[in-house]
């Protein structure tokens, strides 16, 4: 198995069943817990539904899209041992990987809220990701802030 993700090696994945979209079956996979893909879709859907709800809007999916695309971060940050000391290198990251940590990030920070169902605190998270606050949000900015301190140390990543 090699030790970086090829194009080969990714998983189509199938558009879900209500929106017809990629990124909404994605953030479904990435809200299962035990293979119970059921659960999790309900618990999306609703959450959609909320989150359109409460900013007064008719599309929840372009409320979603937009959500997510504040939470997708451009930059991360990897350690590297150069000459006996470890560096923290920023490096751009593109495409699947952006919206692996977006996803990732929402359903943790989702998932941190307590005192409602995961549907309800889901919808809150996709709300305050589209209102530039939130968990999600936070993560993205605390990981652009690393890579930008870091920024003297790019030169390592071409070594």
């Amino acid at each position: 198995m090699p030790r970086k993700v090829t194009v080969r090696l990714q998983r189509d994945v199938m558009p879900d069943r209500k929106y017809q979209s990629i990124l909404v079956q994605r953030l479904i996979n990435k809200s299962m817990l035990d293979g119970k893909k059921h659960v999790a879709e309900k618990a999306v859907y609703q959450a959609l539904e909320m989150a359109a709800k409460k900013l007064n809007s008719e599309d929840p999916l372009a409320i979603f899209e937009k959500a997510l695309g504040n939470v997708s971060p451009n930059f991360e940050i990897r350690s590297r041992r150069v000459g006996g000391a470890n560096y923290q290198i920023p490096f751009p990251i593109q495409g699947h990987r952006q919206l692996h940590y977006a996803f990732s990030w929402m359903v943790q920070s989702a998932r941190a809220r307590k005192g409602s169902a995961y549907a309800q605190r889901l919808a809150l998270e996709i709300v305050d990701a589209y209102n530039e606050n939130g968990g999600a949000f936070k993560k993205k900015e605390d990981t652009h802030r690393m890579a930008e301190a870091n920024r003297a140390f790019a030169h390592f990543a071409r070594a």
